[in-house]
């Protein structure tokens, strides 16, 4: 919930990355996702209610976002309310405890959970998604779920190396780095035909449609975005840039990718730039307290004062497209579904991930497929961030070269500063 006033009523000259105070309140909102994060994903367990766990995630980011920057006239509260997609699902799912069905569904033993959520201070969001096996609870996980972790965390690790631009982290000559940054960044259709080669090592398929988005204030669909395995035609609109924050997402599936609209209540919505004179008073007193609590970020009906009443006033709203809604989306062939979703900041030593989920201990993950492909090997090997002297905080053991990946990374991005 929004507190101190509205979103957007705070107002300083400079938000970009340049201001330190920027990427602080990145950095504070981040921390706020990952302690929670973590919460969530010991709730999940096999026969835990995901409205319970919904509703318990939310009330946490609250009681967090409300210890931090206490006393300041600065906006905060929720940038993704707490959302866990079961097995099939792609889109971030939150059930109503006023829709019997759905608020009746339980977690699986063994089906991959989607857990996102997120924090904003200042207008300025972090969102993180992460994907757990129900009841792994550490222990080695085999068959098609491993196929499926190992896919998309080797898919994510290549498309934030992707993400960099030309040059940024070049090392050697000043001749050589000035080579270096004059190389064109990958287009849409070179990342989705890497990431392919990834995925299909592990007899996977991209989710069509998976869209990263560059990240503003108050603003998590801007005007920049990288659209995966397209199937309506969506091209990329602008690259990666110095000074860019990212939302990047990546989705895979053990099926086709294809995806189908579900028969669910869409119950995740988020207001539009749209205006438009409401006409029924219900539906205006639903949006002035979407516009009070929630500004443009993302909000489950759940979380509005009367569920039932918000259930009836947000179909104007809609209809007249000043508020969005998402509808619930899986695999069209119902086949199980990770995800993944990394708040980035591209800084002058590489990528900073802010809001991250947590590195995948690949050496629990029995499969006997692997990736083969020397050029994206290259590129899982390469760093994420230049290393800034800092001594390592992660002690980890390294299990394989392409669990490397993610220990240095962790190790750079504990000390990158921009």
């Amino acid at each position: 919930m929004a507190e101190d006033g509205a979103i957007g009523a705070y107002i300083v000259s400079d938000y970009t990355l340049n201001n330190p105070d920027t990427l602080t309140k990145y950095k504070t909102a981040a921390q706020i996702s990952h302690r929670v994060l973590e919460a969530v994903t010991g709730w999940c367990t096999e026969g835990a209610k995901i409205l319970s766990i919904c509703e318990r995630g939310d009330k946490l980011l609250e009681e967090e976002v409300a210890k931090v920057y206490k006393g300041k006239k600065i906006p905060k509260g929720i940038s993704h309310p707490t959302t866990v997609s079961p097995s099939s699902f792609i889109t971030p799912y939150t059930p109503l405890s006023t829709d019997a069905e759905d608020a009746a569904m339980v977690l699986k033993a063994k089906e991959p959970v989607k857990i996102q959520l997120g924090a904003q201070i200042d207008g300025l969001g972090t969102i993180v998604c992460d994907t757990i096996i129900v009841s792994a609870k550490g222990g080695e996980v085999s068959g098609r779920e491993a196929d499926l972790m190992l896919a998309t965390y080797y898919a994510n690790e290549l498309l934030l190396r992707l993400m960099i631009p030309p040059g940024l982290l070049a090392s050697g000559t000043d001749e050589e780095k000035q080579k270096a940054s004059t190389q064109k960044p990958a287009t849409q259709s070179k990342i989705t035909q890497m990431l392919e080669k990834v995925v299909k090592s592990y007899d996977c398929n991209l989710v069509e449609g998976t869209t990263s988005w560059l990240f503003d204030r108050n603003e998590i669909e801007s005007k920049k975005k990288i659209v995966l395995a397209a199937a309506d035609g969506s091209k990329a609109e602008g690259i990666p840039e110095l000074g860019d924050v990212w939302g990047v997402e990546m989705g895979v599936s053990l099926g086709t990718g294809k995806i189908k609209t579900l028969d669910n209540r869409p119950t995740l919505h988020r207001r539009t730039a749209i205006t438009y004179q409401l006409k029924r008073p219900s539906s205006r007193q639903i949006l002035s307290e979407i516009v009070k609590k929630f500004g443009t970020f993302p909000f489950s009906l759940r979380q509005l004062e009367d569920e039932r009443a918000a259930k009836v006033g947000v179909v104007e709203c809609v209809r007249q497209n000043v508020v969005r809604q998402y509808e619930v989306v899986s695999d069209k062939d119902s086949a199980p579904v990770a995800r993944l979703l990394t708040t980035i900041a591209i800084t002058k030593n590489g990528i900073m991930r802010l809001a991250a989920p947590p590195a995948l201990d690949t050496s629990k993950y029995k499969t006997e497929k692997k990736i083969t492909d020397e050029e994206i090997l290259k590129i899982l090997e390469q760093p994420t961030a230049r290393s800034t002297g800092a001594k390592s905080k992660n002690k980890k053991k390294k299990k394989k070269p392409a669990k490397k990946v993610a220990e240095d990374d962790e190790d750079e991005d504990s000390s990158d500063e921009e």
